[in-house]
């Protein structure tokens, strides 16, 4: 064997079976959520019974929330600035757009004009 030959393959865990398996979501806690919304007494069709239970799935995970309010607070501000900037994009046309750059590049002081300092 020369310096360079190697084990070819990816590297195992010692005691390990296999990879890792992710696991697959399923649809089993909804459905047992909506039987145990109907075992409640609930008077509906199925869909409604559905959709209670996924709002009682979506309170749970609110629990769950990692932000805090402030940071909640902070994302829905920006969401609505955001907003904002975008309507008063969407607002001016290709031309006035043009026209109010234009306006901002006059207002600019050329780079490469020499001041004048001093008399004269």
């Amino acid at each position: 064997m020369s310096s360079y030959d190697f084990a070819g393959g990816s590297l195992k865990l010692k005691g390990t079976s296999g990879g890792i398996k992710k696991k697959k979501k399923s649809k089993k806690d909804t459905k047992k959520l909506a039987n145990a919304v109907i075992a409640s007494g609930h008077d509906g069709t199925k869909n409604d019974v559905v959709d209670e239970a996924q709002t009682i799935k979506e309170k749970e995970l609110h629990v769950y929330r990692k932000k805090t309010e402030a940071e909640l607070k902070f994302e829905e501000i920006q969401r609505k600035r955001q907003t904002d900037r975008i309507s008063k994009i969407a607002s001016q046309s290709h031309k006035e757009r043009v026209a109010d750059f234009n306006k901002y590049l006059e207002n600019l002081s050329e780079h490469y004009d020499i001041p004048k300092v001093g008399p004269g």
